[in-house]
């Protein structure tokens, strides 16, 4: 069997491009980090506007609001389950495990709605 080798006997050593200047190359790669971490310190800066495409109507009072979280997590979950159905392997796994986080979230807000109102 032939083994390669990067460096295989008898032939030359690959020498490195001396048409490029070292000090250049090193002042290039800062450039570009310094570019690279200054364009995630801009992005972290950048103060989030909401879109307000969508506007939930600002009277409506927290039970409300979390009773409708609560009817539509019930509702993702339903739909992850019924999808999950008509996987196999590692995706119907997936699809699971995502009706699981929602089926949590949906027990949370209940629990939310139970500490805003405990005779309800």
């Amino acid at each position: 069997m032939f083994k390669v080798t990067p460096n295989p006997p008898g032939t030359e050593d690959a020498s490195p491009d001396t048409s490029i200047d070292p000090q250049k190359l090193h002042e290039a790669a800062d450039r570009a980090l310094d570019e690279y971490i200054n364009l995630t310190a801009r992005i972290n800066a950048t103060v989030r506007k909401p879109s307000t495409m969508f506007v939930i109507a600002p009277g409506i009072d927290t039970e409300r609001l979390l009773a409708h979280a609560c009817e539509s997590l019930a509702s993702a979950r339903v739909v992850a389950d019924d999808f999950a159905d008509c996987l196999k392997g590692s995706q119907r796994n997936t699809m699971l495990a995502i009706s699981q986080m929602i089926m949590l979230d949906e027990l949370a807000v209940n629990r939310a709605l139970e500490n805003i109102d405990p005779q309800g």
